[in-house]
């Protein structure tokens, strides 16, 4: 993949997003809390399936909520199971 790919958070739609070649590629839902973020939802379209967009894309979103020190909880599925398989973002999981 040569296109450039950008990661925003777009707080008008309450999701990050990831662009390639400026089309939108994905994005991952959140709800915002005082002192927590949950994530509901993450997408790929179709055509951009397989290329590893969706873990770049939790990725940046959990550490950009790390960097505004807000914990994480996880109820999107994709995302759940992205932090269960990278241990170093295990922290940021809301305790129960």
């Amino acid at each position: 993949m040569t296109e450039e790919i950008a990661i925003v958070d777009n707080p008008d739609e309450s999701r990050f997003e990831i662009h390639v070649g400026g089309r939108l590629a994905g994005f991952a839902e959140y709800k915002l809390l005082p002192t927590a973020i949950v994530f509901t939802h993450t997408e790929v379209a179709p055509e951009f399936e397989g290329q590893g967009l969706a873990g770049r894309l939790v990725r940046r979103a959990l550490d950009v909520s790390r960097d505004t020190g807000l914990k994480v909880r996880p109820l999107c599925p994709y995302v759940a199971k992205w932090i269960s398989r990278h241990p170093d973002y295990q922290d940021l999981v809301e305790a129960a």
